[in-house]
């Protein structure tokens, strides 16, 4: 059987390491930024691991109601960057890797951006290409398909030649497999294994953005492989 591997999320700020597995997973990884913006979706914030537990990095941003990711405008009135600079160098300093990967979230927060979508695919696509993940990326909104939810999914597999949907676990509680199988995909889901690595500040700490990975271990994407086998 031939065709593509797909996977299919919305462009998170920062996202976990679980996400950038699922990408180098598939052969075409969606950006899912035609649908609603949500407060709980993490579409414009992460968590960093401090000495006082975790810390919330937050984008601000301008939303109207039931707004699209991608119409969603960032709020450059408030001095958020800064903020996020600063307690990145009170909390990530003595990583072995700071100097770098600061230097390299300097240059793209202090780039131009359309609006939060395009801001945090521009992030992922670049932690990508650092760790040599080849995954061809794809905005939703480039193949203009109105159907909602599960067909939605099912509609983008179909029109990149899909021959699996490679899912995050939390969509177990309500796919349906059937429908998948109904128009010739299987339905897989990520096997990403969660692994300790060196950080600051004591115990380990799982559920924080990619760049607690960066700042202590470097763009290694090796090392998170050799953790899944």
């Amino acid at each position: 059987m031939t065709g593509n591997i797909i996977s299919i999320h919305q462009p998170n700020f920062m996202p976990w390491l679980g996400y950038f597995y699922k990408i180098h997973q598939s052969d075409i990884f969606v950006f899912l930024d035609d649908v609603q913006f949500s407060n709980q979706g993490m579409h414009n914030y992460h968590y960093i691991k401090t000495s006082q537990g975790s810390f919330r990095l937050k984008v601000p941003v301008h939303k109207k109601f039931k707004e699209n990711i991608n119409q969603v405008q960032i709020n450059y009135n408030l001095n958020w960057k800064d903020k996020h600079f600063k307690t990145l160098i009170a909390n990530y300093r003595r990583s072995p890797f700071f100097d770098e990967v600061y230097h390299d979230i300097q240059k793209l927060y202090n780039a131009d951006y359309k609006n939060l979508a395009h801001f945090n695919r521009e992030i992922i696509e670049f932690i990508c290409k650092k760790m040599g993940i080849t995954t061809k990326f794809i905005n939703s909104s480039a193949l203009n398909f109105h159907s909602m939810r599960e067909q939605k999914i099912i509609d983008i597999c179909v029109a990149l030649n899909g021959k699996v949907y490679y899912s995050g676990t939390g969509a177990k509680s309500y796919q349906n497999e059937e429908s998948f199988k109904e128009r010739g995909l299987e339905l897989r889901y990520s096997g990403f294994k969660i692994f300790s690595y060196p950080q600051l500040w004591g115990d380990f700490q799982s559920n924080v953005t990619i760049l607690d990975y960066l700042m202590n271990c470097g763009y290694n994407w090796e090392q998170v492989l050799s953790n899944q086998s």
